[in-house]
């Protein structure tokens, strides 16, 4: 049952009962890296955006993935808005709430949500340039900091890929 408290001012403030963690957005097997990697990379070399996984060794986070390049600074938001909408189209992907709402598009495909800043023609840092970053980040349900080794880099992640 919840208490209502209120203060000297009369605002009110809820208190709930802790019913413990949510349960997981996903419920499914995980998908393994190298299929979400694959997928999302088909649907961005479709619409001409070629990307580069970054090697785990530089990816501090369990089960994240980060895709990186350029892109003709002209095309470059449209050609990503359009690579999402194949993702989704014929990869199995769905869009997220809120996506495109703040300038970022978000889609997700079982455990897995891929996010992505869209790039704007003319926008500060690209004015007289040929070409524009594009990145998408990649993060599974439940990632953690990867235990760090004794020399400080990051250890092997155990999840499969």
């Amino acid at each position: 049952m919840a208490t209502v408290l209120t203060t000297a001012t009369g605002c009110g403030a809820l208190l709930l009962e802790d019913k413990g963690p949510l349960p997981p957005r996903y419920s499914g097997p995980p998908l393994a890296a190298d299929d979400v990697v694959a997928d999302l990379t088909a649907a961005l070399e479709a619409e001409g955006i070629a990307l580069e996984r970054m090697p785990q060794e530089h990816i501090p986070i369990e089960c994240h993935e980060s895709l990186y390049g350029e892109h003709r600074t002209a095309t470059a938001g449209t050609a990503l808005e359009a690579a999402f909408e194949r993702a989704r189209a014929d990869h199995g992907w769905k869009a997220e709430t809120g996506n495109g709402q703040d300038g970022r598009l978000h889609i997700r495909k079982g455990n897995w949500t891929a996010t992505a800043q869209v790039p704007e023609a003319g926008a500060p840092g690209t004015a007289g340039s040929a070409t524009t970053p594009v990145a998408v980040a990649l993060g599974c349900d439940g990632g953690l900091s990867k235990s760090r080794s004794r020399t400080g880099s990051p250890a092997p992640s155990p999840t499969p890929s």
